[in-house]
């Protein structure tokens, strides 16, 4: 009488789970945080439940990145010395999550030149990780918007093939965006040779005539590329830096599709500047928002700390 053959199943799964188990101990090293000991807590309980999963099914169910729609880069040109208002932006900006939007909020500004910046900037890095410095020396309208634009796609390692962002702002420090209305706006626009902002001057609506305000200004991110390879931005850098911007696309037949923000982008109401209306619920931004008062009546207005959770850790008449 024949033996029955021993089963191979057997013989199969215990070498295969422990191959498996290896290779979530090899991905959770990757990184050293813990949410990668969870993943690996994961791993192993979903491997023991479903041993014959294939082992890159699950691998990639539980580190695929988030599925963003729309990749914005808003860079904040500031001072070096503005610790202050860089923190006070920092709790504005925080508190934003644009649905199906990556918007990353950076603060730009030229090299450091006080031995207080060197220390009190590198604070600033090591704990928030907000900060490009510029190798330019610090200035408003003689170059620092070009070497801005000009530097991304190096700093972000950008190729015909990734690209990091969809969109790149350039935004002055006294203005607030709503960053999802920002996100809806574009939603319906190109995401190529796009030139979006609040059209100069205060009574034009024509994006074609002249250029966008400096207040905040919006390109694509085949535009960035251009302004890095082209001699045009290259040659042309003193003057007016967001009257430059709209003489650059001009020169280099660029920014063919353009959107005209206006009047969901303005100054502050008062004292009217001629770019100014009363605020409104469709806003996407305010500008000039020079002193703290002007802040706190532009985020009440908005109802910005609406959403404050209940707890017993304050109290709240």
């Amino acid at each position: 009488m024949k033996k029955p053959r021993k089963s191979y199943g057997r013989r199969f799964i215990f070498p295969s789970f422990f191959f498996i188990i290896s290779l979530c101990i090899l991905a959770s090293f990757n990184e050293f945080r813990y949410d990668n000991f969870l993943q690996f807590g994961l791993c192993a309980f979903t491997l023991q439940k479903a041993p014959n999963m294939s082992v890159l099914e699950n691998l990639l169910s539980t580190n695929s990145p988030p599925n963003y729609d729309i990749k914005i880069l808003v860079g904040i040109l500031t001072l070096p010395d503005q610790y202050q208002k860089r923190h006070f932006l920092r709790l504005i900006y925080g508190t934003q999550s644009p649905s199906g939007a990556k918007v990353d909020v950076k603060f730009v500004f030229c090299n450091r030149t006080k031995e207080d910046q060197r220390t009190l900037v590198a604070l600033e890095i090591m704990r928030y990780d907000d900060i490009i410095i510029l190798n330019c020396p610090e200035n408003m309208n003689n170059g620092k918007t070009y070497t801005y634009f000009s530097s991304l796609p190096e700093l972000f390692n950008s190729s015909s093939n990734h690209q990091p962002y969809d969109y790149v702002m350039k935004a002055d420090d006294d203005i607030y965006i709503r960053l999802d209305n920002l996100v809806e706006s574009l939603r319906p626009l190109p995401k190529e040779d796009l030139y979006y902002g609040f059209v100069i001057p205060c009574n034009s609506m024509d994006p074609f005539v002249h250029y966008m305000s400096g207040m905040a200004y919006l390109v694509s991110w085949d535009i960035v590329e251009w302004i890095r390879r082209s001699d045009v931005p290259r040659n042309h850098r003193q003057g007016p830096e967001d009257k430059v911007m709209g003489e650059w696309l001009r020169a280099g037949g660029r920014g063919r599709n353009r959107h005209n923000a206006k009047w969901s982008m303005y100054n502050y109401p008062d004292p009217n500047s001629g770019c100014s209306h009363d605020f409104w619920p469709d806003t996407i931004a305010v500008h000039l928002l020079k002193n703290q008062e002007k802040w706190i009546k532009t985020l009440g207005y908005f109802n910005v700390t609406q959403n404050l959770k209940p707890s017993k850790m304050y109290h709240i008449p």
